[in-house]
């Protein structure tokens, strides 16, 4: 079992936090339980967008960290390799990269890990899970993708279900599955309980009045109980 498995839990997007205030908003979902935030790095190459890079990661790195908490980087951008060093010594705990973007998945997982962090592999709506099959011993994060790549506030894709459940047969145990897009109080559960163990959760937190308030509704439509 790696950092990543076990019960099913939230993690917040700061793509959709109010920059302005960046450090009070991660500051106050870890005070409410959240202990992996989740962090979307666009290129405007890959995707359009354009976010973020290791200085954000950076910025957060010693505030998460003192929580015990993990930083978890989601690369939606071309070329993935030439970053894995500069996200690593930023202080990135968990590196995802997408299957769509990279020509040698082996090496580039290999590299992620070999920097000294988790290695993660993303796949778009339309991408087969079979691509987790090859290297599935090189995965520490399978990131299905329930929405297609480069904007937050999208539309849960209700066939994500079914693929998380399909990517948890090619997997196996040991390997934590992500869901990413369209996850709130009404999607959590159900994602939870086709097997997702890291629901990430962007404009739902930190597009609420009180981001704290909402992780924690998120967090108790995902626990077992709900």
């Amino acid at each position: 079992m790696n950092a990543l498995t076990g019960s099913s839990r939230v993690a917040p997007s700061i793509l959709s936090a109010d920059f302005s205030r960046l450090g009070e908003q991660v500051e106050s979902v870890l005070s409410a339980g959240a202990d992996v935030i989740h962090i979307d790095v666009m290129d405007g190459s890959f995707v359009p967008p354009i976010t973020m890079g290791p200085i954000v990661v950076e910025s957060l790195a010693d505030m998460v960290h003192s929580a015990d908490g993990i930083l978890d980087v989601h690369l939606m951008i071309d070329s993935p390799d030439r970053q894995i060093e500069a996200f690593a010594a930023a202080g990135a705990d968990v590196l995802t990269v997408h299957a769509e973007a990279v020509t040698h998945l082996d090496r580039t997982l290999r590299a992620i890990r070999e920097a000294g962090m988790l290695a993660g592999l993303a796949i778009c709506p339309g991408t087969a899970v079979s691509i987790f099959e090859p290297v599935v011993d090189l995965l520490d994060l399978a990131l299905v993708m329930s929405v297609n790549p480069g904007w937050g506030g999208q539309r849960f894709i209700e066939a994500t279900l079914g693929r998380i459940e399909e990517t948890r047969a090619v997997v196996g145990p040991g390997v934590a599955i992500e869901v990413d897009g369209g996850i709130d109080t009404i999607t959590a559960g159900p994602a939870a309980k086709a097997g997702a163990e890291l629901l990430v959760a962007g404009s739902a937190v930190f597009g609420a009045e009180d981001p704290q308030s909402a992780y924690r509704a998120i967090a108790d439509a995902a626990s077992p109980a709900s």
